[in-house]
């Protein structure tokens, strides 16, 4: 169990690196809103493909506590693995935010002011969230692993370009911006209604594959 919490850790904490270091470093050098946005997307979307290869044979690569949550709902891990998942994912999620904060000449740890608030924005976190563990679970179950790394990191680069909330659709990587108070951060009274958001897309997202693939029966928790 040790080598996949420090496989979760390590990567979501690289993970927030990038998805925090890209925002900043969009927000200083692009000219144009949307060019900003569409690198930062870009960014992630291909950071996150790469972590998910890497890691993928030794912990799942989840680096994300609704991903988590919907392979314990299809009884893939057990209850103790997943809080273990979770917890460990926050903590490395902070690490990694407090590292790009540090890397860019900001506070190293600062609430975040930016509000992100509204029902379309958690519409479009529970949209992001829904698809990114379908995808998931889509492929493993129809045993076709291998194409998660570029599955998964198309879609995040898609909703963050694409949705109203940037798409933030993981529950560490909200909890973890809400230390940075740059482009990609979010304010501690909009954190709520974003993680349960997301943690319930999860939940539904694990019940659309059981309905939909049925016949392919999940024994580990990789991916």
């Amino acid at each position: 169990m040790r080598r996949e919490l420090l496989a979760e850790g390590l990567g979501t904490a690289i993970l927030l690196y990038v998805v925090v270091g890209s925002g900043i470093a969009a927000q200083e050098l692009a000219t144009d809103p949307g060019l900003g946005l569409l690198a930062h997307a870009l960014a992630v979307g291909l950071g996150l493909g790469a972590l998910i290869a890497m890691l993928q044979s030794v912990s799942g690569a989840h680096f994300n506590p609704s991903v988590t949550l919907a392979f314990w709902r299809i009884r893939s891990i057990d209850r103790a693995e997943a809080v273990g998942y979770g917890l460990t994912q926050v903590v490395g999620g902070i690490a990694g935010v407090a590292l790009a904060n540090w890397s860019f000449g900001d506070p190293v740890l600062t609430l975040s002011s930016t509000e992100r608030s509204g029902l379309g924005l958690i519409v479009a976190e529970i949209v992001a969230t829904f698809v990114l563990v379908l995808v998931i679970l889509a492929l493993v179950r129809t045993g076709r692993p291998q194409a998660v790394p570029a599955a998964v990191g198309a879609w995040v680069a898609a909703a963050v370009f694409a949705t109203s909330s940037t798409g933030f659709a993981n529950p560490a990587v909200t909890l973890s911006r809400l230390f940075t108070d740059s482009y990609t951060g979010i304010a501690p009274r909009s954190v709520g209604a974003f993680v349960t958001a997301q943690l319930l897309a999860g939940l539904l997202a694990a019940l659309a594959a059981i309905v939909m693939f049925p016949d392919r029966e999940i024994e580990s928790a990789t991916v």
